[in-house]
């Protein structure tokens, strides 16, 4: 296996709560109460809607799209959803520094180093909001493809405390057949102060609808024996997924740099030099005109 290039999940779109607006000439991320499933095609207008959008959007409630029937590829819970301390180069959309509140790698110029990580708030390099905790959940959606999967991409504490306390527990009370337990994504709203009681939208991941947890179990149980029964190895490719991620110094994806620049870093507000926004970065990337440093998102 080539050394460096961290091995991913296939990806066949990917899911988002929010999308990319142009105003003014400058793109804005913007909320929205829904989900989004999108192919992984852009065209000028945006991302091209994967067909699973439609599909599931038929029997959505007002055509709202607010719950995903998903299943896990992996049993263990930190295979499906990675989160790390991340500081992207806004300017390149890669990782300088990425920490889990312990211990760090960081890009210096000297190469990567490994140093203690104090976490965002404490951090005087990631000062600033520069330094976010950052979550990829892959999950699969529909039965078209064995091993694609779709990717919900997020640097908000609501979904990624959620989700992270979700994936454990259904792990534990499955017996460690995350994999086969019948979920879906779920879009919930909350207010807080800090919000100024506008609401905010996070994801959790919960037991399909109609079912109850001991059935969810039940059907698990089931299913994993089928599986075993038909010559499928649920332990060698957990296997195979830790190994792959663990071949790369960091996990980033070059189609994904310019979308972590215009997602995790809008316009803001300088008052030496005016706006400040990560659009002209993007329009660079697409040119090819910024250098490689040595090396996420």
């Amino acid at each position: 296996m080539i050394k460096g290039l961290a091995i991913t999940p296939p990806v066949l779109g990917r899911i988002s709560i929010g999308r990319v607006i142009e105003k003014n000439g400058i793109r804005l991320p913007q909320k929205d109460n829904q989900f989004t499933i999108t192919s992984q095609i852009q065209e000028k207008d945006g991302w091209v809607l994967h067909p699973m959008d439609e599909e599931l959007r038929k029997n959505a409630p007002n055509g709202k799209l607010r719950t995903i029937p998903v299943r896990m590829l992996f049993n263990e819970a930190d295979l499906n959803l990675r989160v790390e301390y991340t500081m992207f180069d806004r300017k390149n959309g890669r990782p300088m520094c990425v920490g889990n509140g312990d211990t760090c790698k960081r890009l210096t110029q000297s190469g990567v180093q490994s140093l203690p990580c104090p976490g965002p708030t404490l951090c005087e390099f990631g000062k600033g909001g520069l330094c976010k905790p950052y979550g990829r959940l892959n999950v699969k959606v529909g039965d078209d493809d064995d091993l694609g999967t779709f990717i919900f991409r997020t640097t908000g504490y609501n979904s990624i405390r959620t989700l992270a306390a979700r994936l454990s527990y259904y792990r534990a009370v499955s017996g460690g057949l995350l994999a086969y337990m019948p979920l879906e994504l779920k879009l919930r709203g909350k207010s807080t102060t800090q919000s100024h009681r506008t609401p905010i939208y996070y994801v959790d991941l919960v037991i399909k609808d109609g079912m109850s947890l001991q059935e969810a179990v039940a059907e698990a149980r089931e299913k994993a024996r089928q599986m075993k029964e038909e010559g499928v190895d649920q332990a060698a490719l957990d296997a195979a997924a830790a190994k792959g991620f663990g071949n790369a110094l960091f996990e980033y994806d070059e189609d994904e740099m310019s979308q972590v620049v215009e997602e995790f870093y809008p316009v803001t507000k300088d008052a030496d030099k005016g706006l400040v926004d990560g659009s002209s970065v993007v329009s660079k990337l697409k040119r090819g005109l910024e250098p490689a440093t040595s090396a996420s998102g």
